[in-house]
């Protein structure tokens, strides 16, 4: 399989509601990890590449909306999105990913298809480069990874 190849510099990290709460929020789901620190790993691994990320959290979905019109506009070459719930139900930020034509790769800390049936579909999923869903943390390394080696 070819993968495509982009020139990426500029990466947008997003991250949907109630993420801020990693840490606290349903451990035995999202695990221990916080926020603070999934963000500085990343860090720390694209600074390692040479490669700026940039990150947003935030809980309204009106603020992720121009979150992403903001990276059509500021150099953004590459985004990885943890939509959240909003992934079951966004069509709005779909409609933004699909506006702004940037590849992105979709994130989630649990496996959205072992939970609730409600979170099986995902409205980013055909649009997204790649879904990475019940790897942790770790999911956003690999997406990162991907986002650095593909250019």
């Amino acid at each position: 399989m070819n993968s495509p190849k982009f020139s990426v510099k500029n990466i947008l990290i997003l991250h949907g509601p109630n993420l801020n709460m990693l840490g606290m929020r349903e451990p035995g789901i999202y695990g221990h990890e916080t926020l603070q620190h999934i963000n500085r790993n990343l860090s720390q691994l694209a600074e390692d590449s040479h490669i700026k990320v940039n990150f947003f959290q935030h809980n309204a979905e009106s603020a992720l909306i121009d979150r992403i019109h903001q990276a059509a506009q500021d150099g953004t070459d590459f985004i990885i999105i943890n939509p959240a719930a909003y992934t079951h139900t966004s069509i709005a930020l779909r409609d933004a990913l699909a506006a702004v034509n940037l590849p992105f790769i979709e994130v989630h800390l649990s496996n959205i298809f072992s939970r609730e049936s409600f979170r099986h579909h995902s409205y980013f999923s055909d649009l997204a480069v790649g879904v990475i869903s019940g790897l942790g943390a770790k999911g956003y390394e690999l997406a990162l990874k991907y986002a650095i080696d593909s250019h």
